[in-house]
């Protein structure tokens, strides 16, 4: 409490905004989501959301200005996962992606989900992507069209995904990626938020979104 203080009194136009975010219940995300692997402040979305820095206003999670999503009405996202929070991601939806509850993104991931046709660049060839639970997508990684990755999938930094570890709990890197080792499922600890969230979305209210809203 005396860290809010001293907070808002070095801050002092953080006061009515945290004023008039309080009395307004589509804002209950920002204190909602404080327990989360990635909290969201009233910043990033204004940045998002009003000001469109960077053009992902559409996408219903958090995205950094530096980032790109394209397409993100074909792209599900799970409980506490953001793809594109961190700077320099390249996130595509065009093929669908689907990513589970609670996996964690670095900065400058690509996620592609069409390539161009080899015989002919106007064509895209499209390829769903699915991404587990409790994974973990490391700095710099590039996942390819048609990839499936398990729950407790860890992919090294800079690896190059290109082909599918659908049974998970295991660790992948490398350029193309390959298995490294696999996880001690016995270890691997599920976790629950207090408050699910879907992007800005509570999560009791997801499925609701996800039928007027998306195609995925």
């Amino acid at each position: 409490m005396h860290q809010k203080i001293k907070y808002l009194l070095r801050n002092p136009l953080q006061i009515p905004i945290l004023a008039i975010t309080k009395m307004i219940p589509y804002f209950n995300f920002l204190y909602e989501t404080t327990d989360y692997q990635n909290s969201i402040s009233f910043e990033s979305w204004f940045k998002q959301k009003v000001l469109n820095w960077g053009g992902n206003n559409k996408a219903y999670w958090p995205v950094h200005f530096t980032s790109k999503v394209y397409d993100p009405e074909k792209i599900l996202v799970g409980v506490d996962t953001y793809p594109g929070i961190m700077g320099g991601c390249y996130i595509t939806g065009r093929g669908g992606l689907t990513i589970g509850n609670y996996t964690q993104i670095a900065p400058n991931v690509v996620i592609v989900t069409a390539n161009h046709d080899v015989y002919d660049s106007r064509k895209h060839i499209c390829a769903s992507v699915k991404i587990g639970k409790y994974c973990w997508i490391g700095a710099g990684v590039k996942i390819m069209p048609g990839v499936e990755l398990g729950d407790w999938t860890i992919v090294g930094a800079g690896a190059v995904v290109t082909k599918s570890f659908a049974d998970g709990h295991c660790i992948i890197g490398g350029v193309p990626a390959k298995h490294i080792r696999d996880l001690d499922k016995s270890k691997c600890i599920p976790f629950k938020n207090k408050i699910e969230y879907n992007g800005y979305i509570r999560s009791d209210k997801f499925e609701s979104y996800r039928k007027k809203h998306l195609d995925v």
